[in-house]
């Protein structure tokens, strides 16, 4: 039987959806049981930015190459104690950075001063050789022994110096203009792994000759003229290996 108000008849609407009541919804919202899974989340982004934060501070503490130092977080920020020794080396290890610092800024300085003032500068393999003094016997013929070392030349004012590497502050040897006699060719040849090699020879009044060669014939050519001129030497006389 359908109920009605006055001459109102009212029908049940049977397709409203049903919806839980306000009270149980609020109770739902602030009930002990939905706690649990906010707790979680908020402790565990809590835990990864902790983690990340230690992790940067971790990476910090092996940059300076200390590690397995004490932490300590007691007034809500996370600090380092160092003991004497290992504040004396961390200073230590600043002090050997600035000076390591300073070799390098020198090395370029030199190197910088080389390029603009040097009448020629490069690599060069080097050999040197002896001669006979007059008495002894012709030196023997050690064409196949591959001494020949790497080195950086240059032709600088009065002198020829020779350097390890172009970065040294200070040459190896060095000989005067002077000094030299003779400057020629001598035949090229075949290294292992590096092809033809160009050389050519730097003889001194005290006997020492320099044999250099290169890869280049225009660099060894380079050379040769530019010998010439500041040794005001003008032949070009070819010589065998040995004097």
């Amino acid at each position: 039987m359908d109920d009605g108000f006055g001459n109102i008849k009212v029908i049940p609407d049977h397709f409203q959806v049903s919806t839980p009541p306000r009270g149980d919804s609020l109770q739902n919202r602030s009930s002990p049981d939905s706690q649990p899974s906010t707790g979680n989340s908020s402790r565990s982004c809590s835990s990864s930015w902790s983690r990340r934060k230690f992790r940067k501070a971790a990476f910090m503490l092996n940059l300076l190459s200390l590690r397995g130092l004490p932490w300590s977080g007691g007034d809500g920020q996370e600090k380092v104690q160092l003991t004497a020794a290992e504040l004396e080396s961390l200073r230590s290890e600043l002090v050997n950075i600035e000076e390591r610092e300073a070799h390098l800024r020198a090395q370029l300085e030199h190197v910088d001063e080389i390029l603009r003032s040097a009448r020629l500068a490069g690599y060069l393999c080097i050999r040197t050789r002896w001669a006979a003094l007059p008495g002894e016997p012709a030196p023997v013929d050690d064409t196949d022994v591959d001494d020949w070392l790497p080195r950086f030349i240059v032709l600088h004012g009065q002198c020829i110096f020779f350097y390890l590497f172009s970065t040294d502050l200070s040459p190896q040897d060095s000989t005067l203009l002077s000094d030299v006699v003779e400057v020629g060719s001598l035949p090229s040849f075949i290294r292992e792994d590096e092809g033809t090699q160009y050389a050519f020879y730097i003889l001194t009044r005290q006997g020492l000759r320099y044999e250099c060669s290169h890869v280049s014939k225009v660099q060894v050519d380079t050379w040769l003229s530019a010998l010439r001129m500041d040794c005001k030497l003008g032949s070009d006389v070819k010589v065998p290996n040995g004097l």
